[in-house]
């Protein structure tokens, strides 16, 4: 079977993760994205791709700041509510009933309750005009969960990082589940190195 590039998404998993911003005015924004992408490592940048048209871009160039929050699959109510097309002086905290969490490094807050959070700082914008914008973050705090990494590795079967399938008419979300089988980054190279 043969697919038509606008059906990319259902072959692959795409991680969800809800963006918080804040205005110059200081209206409270939280956006779903799926298109979120660690650039290499160390994982200190991370590129987004958005389209020209929402809130969360215009404040993210504004303000010069965001942060990543990572929910887990309980949350896909409050990303749902989190997807509408509100009016910009609309402050989506409350809509969604989600609770501030103070950030460290930022002044965008955070979101209670998340596995994790990645506050960001703009370090740049490639922007292809009229059709979206991938921004690139500077992570300048992560935080994480304790209970979720008691081994050093995020338990994610426990954690359930929300991610989603994209169909005909709709998404289908999931988590990810293990294998069963472990490898170590060194099995990659060849030659001791």
């Amino acid at each position: 079977m043969i697919l038509e590039p606008n059906k990319r998404e259902q072959v692959i998993s795409m991680p969800v993760v809800l963006i918080s911003t804040v205005s110059k005015e200081g209206i409270r924004n939280i956006a779903p994205y799926a298109n979120v992408m660690p650039i290499l490592r160390p994982w200190d940048l991370i590129a987004i791709a958005s389209w020209i048209k929402r809130d969360t871009l215009d404040n993210i160039r504004e303000t010069k700041e965001f942060v990543i929050n990572v929910p887990s699959a309980e949350f896909v109510e409050e990303v749902m509510i989190c997807s509408k097309n509100y009016a910009k002086e609309v402050d989506e905290f409350e809509e969604a009933k989600l609770k501030e969490k103070a950030s460290k490094k930022v002044k965008v807050p955070s979101i209670d309750g998340c596995i994790a959070w990645m506050e960001c700082i703009l370090d740049k914008e490639i922007i292809e005009e009229g059709k979206y914008s991938i921004i690139i973050g500077k992570v300048v705090h992560l935080e994480v969960v304790d209970q979720y990494f008691k081994t050093g590795d995020m338990d994610f079967e426990r954690a359930k990082p929300l991610s989603m399938m994209c169909g005909d008419e709709g998404m289908y979300y999931t988590v990810p589940k293990g294998t069963g089988d472990y490898r170590k980054y060194a099995e990659m190279f060849t030659g001791n190195k």
